[in-house]
């Protein structure tokens, strides 16, 4: 049986690059939704909820924002305003611009790649399918402003990942839902298993990062910009 194709929503304020877009892009994936600010890109996002979202970084706001012209934290709006709720989604950033500013932004919102608008149709496809792997991705130069960017917190991160690696995979999914503020039915419902076996999760996840209580868990997350 063939895979499935990748379920993919482009924002970008450019209709007729959003329509290039879609065009070169490869039979094995699923352009499911579009959007041209960052309102109506959570939106599309929450009511589709794709495998990936192809995202400018400059975008206009939208809903009859003040000023319509992109705005370069555009990007990050929608990275942050759709990621707590569609938590399976990944962000992929595609935009005109390299620089170093712009793309330690919109990693740091949460994206996990980031290639320019320069790139063809194959690259972008070939990026889509690696970045619902769970793989980052980046065009060659812009990987060393995420080095340098991030370089000064390695032993932070060695650090996190010795606590998550206490964490089996699904507990690891389920702290980064009660984190977000998630009900334990919404867990559920999110993960397709049990209450009981959420609150089995939740208990054991609090007991291995030496937690007291789901407040600790949000907290502790947010310190390690896990949510």
């Amino acid at each position: 049986m063939a895979d499935a194709p990748v379920r993919v929503v482009i924002v970008d304020d450019h209709s007729i690059f959003r329509s290039g877009l879609r065009a070169d892009l490869d039979a094995s994936i699923d352009v499911v939704g579009e959007a041209a600010d960052a309102a109506s890109a959570v939106e599309v996002i929450e009511a589709t909820r794709p495998d990936v979202v192809l995202l400018d970084v400059h975008l206009p706001a939208g809903r009859g924002a003040a000023s319509s012209a992109p705005d370069a934290a555009g990007g990050e709006a929608v990275i942050r305003g759709a990621a707590p709720v569609v938590p399976t989604t990944r962000f992929l950033a595609l935009s005109v611009s390299d620089a170093a500013e712009d793309v330690v932004r919109v990693i740091r919102a949460g994206a996990r790649g980031y290639i320019t608008k320069g790139s063809s149709g194959a690259e972008v496809s070939r990026a889509v399918h690696a970045v619902a792997e769970g793989d980052a991705v980046f065009s060659p130069r812009l990987a060393g402003f995420v080095l340098d960017a991030f370089g000064a917190a390695v032993g932070e991160t060695a650090a996190t990942s010795d606590e998550l690696d206490r964490l089996s995979a699904r507990e690891q999914e389920v702290m980064r839902l009660i984190a977000r503020g998630y009900a334990y039915k919404e867990v559920a419902a999110e993960l397709f298993i049990s209450m009981k076996t959420v609150e089995s999760h939740v208990s054991a996840v609090l007991r291995k990062l030496q937690l007291s209580s789901r407040y600790e868990l949000t907290a502790w997350a947010s310190e390690r910009r896990l949510l």
